[in-house]
């Protein structure tokens, strides 16, 4: 049921005041200087309340993008398996810049807008600091997040309007991986390495496909498992705890390693205080020019043992089983590397189901 009621303030001045008293909702009230918009109101208010979609919007109107920005940083993001740096950087980008608008003026236009702007450089500091394609689909991700969280767990908005902006066009994943005499060269300088960790600590990203981080995390007591021969990596990046298989030359150096280990620390590779892990950017940047290797980084030792196992005849499932990758995606990048593998399985069935090679 709806009223408008016409008041005249003492110096003449007319306004109209709507109310709405619909049973089972809450009752809903706005004031207007002109009768039409006041019965405008209420025609389109009360069509909102009865379809569902008056408080939805109203949540959306009340509450803005920095609120639930803040909410999300304070409540979700501790939750989170591991929330980097660069997520909190994101986020607070576009805190900085579309904060002040209310969760109902964010479209996906403006949003669009924003995520071209991002190729350009940063707006809030003034520096112009373009984001590669990537880069800008992460931030375009923890905004969807955002708005994922307020619709589902706290009901300010009605839909994600995220989901209808395009992502950039990413570039095909690099894939650097060591040629037989760059390993062998490599190797050769970390074995001569004044790190006693650096050498062991290649070996085993080259045979398991770990992350750095990944190995020089590791202790112990969590991590090592010599009866089974595996090591399990309890956090990881995508969240799931992954074992990594233990075989051949690696497994031996670790043998070697465990009869060495500090008593006083649980890390395997433990820096010169023996509370955090060796620090081998140095190590390792020094190995590289020894061993005249260039354009290499350590994650591209992630790559290496991936390119050796297509090479070797692993199937696409099988290397995203051994890095950890959820999908398949991150790993097509090693297709063409299989192409004999591909080739021998093809020939094989064509060898059964028609009795010739």
């Amino acid at each position: 049921m709806a009223n408008i009621e016409k008041r005249t303030t003492k110096d003449g001045q007319t306004s109209y005041r709507a109310k709405i008293r619909l049973k089972g909702y809450p009752a809903q009230s706005a004031t207007f200087e002109r009768l039409t918009d006041a019965r405008k109101w209420v025609q389109q208010t009360e069509t909102a309340i009865r379809e569902g979609r008056h408080f939805k919007t109203a949540e959306a109107k009340k509450h803005t993008l920095g609120e639930a920005i803040v909410r999300y940083a304070q409540y979700v993001m501790p939750m989170k398996p591991k929330s980097s740096r660069s997520q909190t950087i994101q986020i607070n980008w576009w805190k900085d810049n579309l904060g002040e608008y209310s969760l109902a003026e964010i479209t996906p236009a403006l949003i669009a807008n924003y995520r071209d702007k991002l190729a350009e450089g940063d707006l809030v500091s003034n520096e112009r600091v373009p984001r590669g394609a990537a880069t800008i689909n992460r931030y375009l991700a923890i905004l969807s997040h955002v708005f994922t969280i307020a619709m589902k767990e706290w009901g300010w908005v009605e839909e994600n309007p995220t989901l209808k902006v395009t992502k950039m066009k990413e570039p095909r994943g690099r894939v650097r991986f060591l040629s037989d005499d760059e390993r062998k060269n490599l190797l050769e300088a970390c074995k001569k390495s004044e790190s006693s960790y650096l050498y062991t600590i290649v070996v085993l990203a080259l045979s398991t496909g770990a992350r750095r981080m990944e190995i020089l995390g590791l202790s112990w007591q969590k991590n090592i498992d010599l009866q089974r021969n595996v090591i399990i990596l309890h956090e990881t990046k995508n969240g799931e705890r992954r074992t990594l298989a233990l075989t051949g030359y690696a497994l031996e150096l670790i043998k070697q390693h465990s009869k060495v280990r500090q008593l006083n620390c649980d890390l395997l590779f433990p820096g010169k205080n023996f509370k955090k892990p060796v620090d081998i950017r140095t190590p390792w940047e020094t190995a590289l020019k020894r061993a005249g290797v260039t354009d290499f980084c350590f994650h591209d030792l992630r790559h290496s043992c991936a390119s050796y196992l297509a090479m070797s005849g692993a199937s696409l499932a099988e290397i995203a089983e051994i890095l950890g990758h959820k999908t398949l995606q991150m790993v097509k990048r090693y297709a063409h590397l299989s192409d004999a593998h591909v080739s021998k399985v093809v020939a094989n069935m064509n060898e059964k189901i028609f009795g010739i090679k």
